[in-house]
């Protein structure tokens, strides 16, 4: 547990290098907002959530379900569900778009593609 980085993640890292390439500018992990979103848009008034499926409980085939202490991590990924909602609904009351990329959809070339197309057109100019 203790080499699952928090900050960083490769997914991370490639939908900021896409929205650089893109012309955006941004900030990282802003600790003043409601659940430090991973990439911070102030120009555009949007935050960016990149969520790994497992944590976050995607639904794809990426959350599998531990075999062992099932309690225990259906507490914890509730908990991270619960807490996700409550950051975007206290960001949202903020006046931020938010948005969230997820994992799965930055597996693939052509994933990647799509997922960043859609986020830029999200985003706005």
């Amino acid at each position: 547990m203790s080499r699952i980085r928090g900050t960083n993640t490769k997914p991370e890292v490639l939908v900021r290098s896409a929205l650089h390439r893109a012309g955006f500018r941004f900030r990282l992990y802003t600790r003043a907002l409601p659940g430090r979103p991973d990439i911070v848009l102030p120009k555009h008034g949007v935050v960016i959530f990149v969520h790994g499926c497992f944590w976050h409980r995607h639904g794809c085939s990426l959350s599998s379900e531990p075999a062992t202490r099932r309690r225990f991590w259906q507490a914890k990924f509730d908990a991270n569900v619960a807490r996700d909602r409550r950051n975007a609904r206290a960001l949202r009351a903020l006046g931020w778009r938010v948005l969230t990329v997820w994992e799965c959809a930055l597996r693939t070339n052509a994933g990647r593609e799509r997922a960043i197309a859609a986020l830029v057109r999200r985003i706005g100019r």
